[in-house]
C-alpha cells in the first residue's frame, strides 16, 4: 500500500499562524491548497486511517456493486478505496460540496495510475443518490453534517447497503466524562503541538472549527447507526478523540 496521499510540492499549513479575525471555518481555496499537510498534523492517525480503508474496501466491495466516498476532500480516502476495489467491476464516485476541493481532487485522480474510473460530484452529500452499495466512507464528514440530518443520512446509507456491506464512519468524538474529555482534548493539542503548530494556531483554528463540527459521543453513534439498520458497529481505530468505526449490515 503506497503512501498515494503525499504530493510533492505540498503546501505548508499556515492559514493561522497570524492574528486574524476567526470566522466559520470553511473548505475554500486557501483550505484547499494546505488540506494535506492540515489533516496529516490535525488529525492523529490519519496517515494509519487511509490505508487501512483500502483494506477493508478490498474486504468488502462487490463486483456489480456502488462505492461511495462521502465527503471526498481531495480524494486520499477515494484512491484508498480505488485501489482496494482493484479489478472488481465497481463504481466508484466521490462527493463534496466544495468547488475548490473538488477541482483539485480531480487532479489527484488523474494523476493516480489505476483504471478504474472515478465519477466526482460536487454536491451536499445530502442529496446524493446511494444504491446497491458495499462499501460507503464516511471519512471525518459526519462531523460537518447538521446534527438533526444525521440520522436521515445514516438512515438512507444503511438502506442503500447491501447485505454483507459496510460503512466506514471516522470521527472527532466527544467523552461522557468531563475529566476524559479534557485528558483527550489536552493530548490531541500536544499532539498539533508536537506537529509544528503554535498555541495561537491551534486556538484560532480550533474558535473557527467549533462553529462547524460538532462532536458526538460513541455512544450516540452506535445508537444512530443500529437504529438506521446496520447490525453491528465496532471501533477499528482510535488515537485520543479521533476514531473510525465499522458498521456492517447483515447478510
Amino acid at each position: 500500500m503506497a503512501d498515494r496521499n503525499k504530493k510533492p510540492g505540498q503546501a505548508l499549513d499556515r492559514l493561522f499562524a497570524t492574528e486574524r479575525e476567526t470566522g466559520e471555518f470553511r473548505f475554500d481555496t486557501s483550505v484547499a491548497r494546505v488540506f494535506p499537510d492540515m489533516i496529516r498534523r490535525s488529525v492523529p492517525g490519519y496517515t494509519t486511517i487511509i490505508p487501512m480503508i483500502e483494506v477493508i474496501t478490498e474486504q468488502y466491495a462487490r463486483p456489480g456493486s456502488h462505492c461511495y466516498d462521502l465527503g471526498c476532500s481531495l480524494g486520499a480516502s477515494t484512491l484508498a478505496m480505488r485501489h482496494g476495489i482493484g479489478d472488481r467491476d465497481c463504481t466508484l464516485t466521490g462527493v463534496d460540496n466544495s468547488a475548490a476541493m473538488i477541482e483539485r481532487c480531480e487532479h489527484y485522480i488523474a494523476l493516480d495510475d489505476h483504471p478504474l474510473p472515478v465519477s466526482l460530484r460536487c454536491e451536499d452529500i445530502l442529496d446524493t443518490p446511494i444504491e446497491n452499495a458495499s462499501v460507503t466512507t464516511l471519512n471525518f464528514t459526519l462531523q460537518f453534517v447538521a446534527p438533526d440530518r444525521r440520522a436521515e443520512l445514516m438512515a438512507r446509507i444503511a438502506d442503500a447497503t447491501l447485505p454483507g456491506g459496510v460503512l466506514i464512519l471516522s470521527e472527532k468524538i466527544r467523552f461522557e466524562s468531563d475529566s476524559e474529555q479534557s485528558t483527550q482534548t489536552q493530548l490531541h493539542h500536544e499532539f498539533k503541538r508536537a506537529n509544528g503548530y503554535s498555541d495561537l494556531e491551534i486556538s484560532q483554528k480550533r474558535s473557527a472549527l467549533e462553529q462547524v463540527l460538532i462532536p458526538e459521543t460513541l455512544a450516540e453513534h452506535r445508537e444512530r447507526l443500529i437504529n438506521a439498520g446496520f447490525s453491528q458497529v465496532m471501533v477499528w481505530y482510535q488515537c485520543f478523540n479521533f476514531v473510525s468505526m465499522l458498521a456492517i449490515k447483515s447478510h
